[in-house]
């Protein structure tokens, strides 16, 4: 029923963005919490069906959460195609380690998530999400610091690093630092691809140029790549892409389709020929990126790879 239509239901609104608020029509509450480390919400909304919250900022939908979990895990892993260990930062919702199980090729996943209360929500108010993943025997959950996960992991741990990770605003503020990322290098393994969350360009312009200058120093190919989100408001949604292998981005369409078919995934918005073209990036986008990268690129020739990140 249109939202016009129920003209006695409450608002919750987001207030992520400076000059800018986006409100959703709610039925009704499902489960409100106050964790050890943040305020979880659950509601069932109007247009978007359930929502989830942490203090106060939409983390996803179930309407359209499968277009970030698609994007964020199939394109590097069948760009990669040979992707046996899993490092995921954040994804405590279990919608990532759903989509990664996909696979046939993965081995391990590692799941770092600071707040145990939001795993306990996923499993109880958002079973749909997981559908099961969280009781996947190739999956090890650590609870904690997902920074001091990844300080802790050996080098050459692994061969994807998924950032699944809240805005850089309180937990999630230190996952978008240089040292984190230099970190995640070392993490992975020869040919590994780390991919990040960097929210919507068109408001936050600076959390991707600070991604993309660290990636710029760190690897031989950085860039992001593009899908659209409908919840995420104001665009297209950027994820960061950083690996050392300049031919997984270059990847033929044909090997992108054959590797999709032989794993008989069952997608609501990737496609091989999705997965190509969220590569173009449009102008201001590109040319953000380009600057960023190149900024980082001069920073580690001055520095050196042994100066500060």
């Amino acid at each position: 029923m249109p939202a016009d239509e129920e003209p006695d239901l409450p608002w919750y609104t987001e207030t992520l963005h400076d000059g800018f608020r986006t409100s959703y029509q709610v039925r009704r509450v499902l489960f409100d919490s106050q964790t050890e480390h943040q305020r979880l919400v659950v509601a069932e909304s109007v247009a978007f069906g359930k929502l989830v919250m942490l203090d106060g900022v939409t983390q996803l939908t179930t309407a359209d959460e499968h277009v970030y979990h698609e994007m964020l895990s199939h394109v590097p892993i069948l760009a990669h195609g040979a992707v046996r260990e899993v490092l995921i930062i954040g994804g405590g919702d279990g919608g990532m380690i759903e989509e990664v199980f996909k696979h046939p090729t993965i081995e391990h996943v590692t799941m770092a998530e600071l707040d145990a209360g939001v795993i306990e929500l996923a499993k109880t108010q958002l079973p749909e999400l997981s559908n099961g993943a969280f009781d996947d025997p190739r999956l090890e959950i650590v609870l904690g610091d997902g920074r001091e996960t990844v300080a802790r992991a050996p080098t050459a741990a692994c061969d994807l690093i998924i950032v699944d990770s809240t805005d850089p605003i309180g937990p999630g503020e230190s996952l978008f630092t240089a040292d984190f990322y230099a970190e995640c290098r070392r993490v992975l393994r020869s040919g590994g691809v780390i991919v990040t969350q960097n929210g919507v360009p068109f408001f936050q312009a600076d959390e991707l140029a600070s991604t993309m200058r660290a990636f710029g120093a760190l690897f031989t190919d950085a860039t992001c790549y593009l899908a659209a989100v409908p919840m995420y408001v104001g665009g297209f949604m950027a994820f960061g892409w950083g690996t050392d292998d300049v031919a997984l981005r270059q990847s033929a369409l044909s090997t992108i389709e054959e590797r999709f078919v032989a794993t008989h995934l069952d997608t609501r918005y990737y496609t091989p020929e999705i997965h190509r073209a969220s590569f173009a990036l449009p102008r201001a986008i590109g040319a953000l990126v380009a600057e960023a990268v190149q900024d980082g690129r001069d920073r580690r020739e001055t520095v050196g790879p042994a100066g500060p990140s």
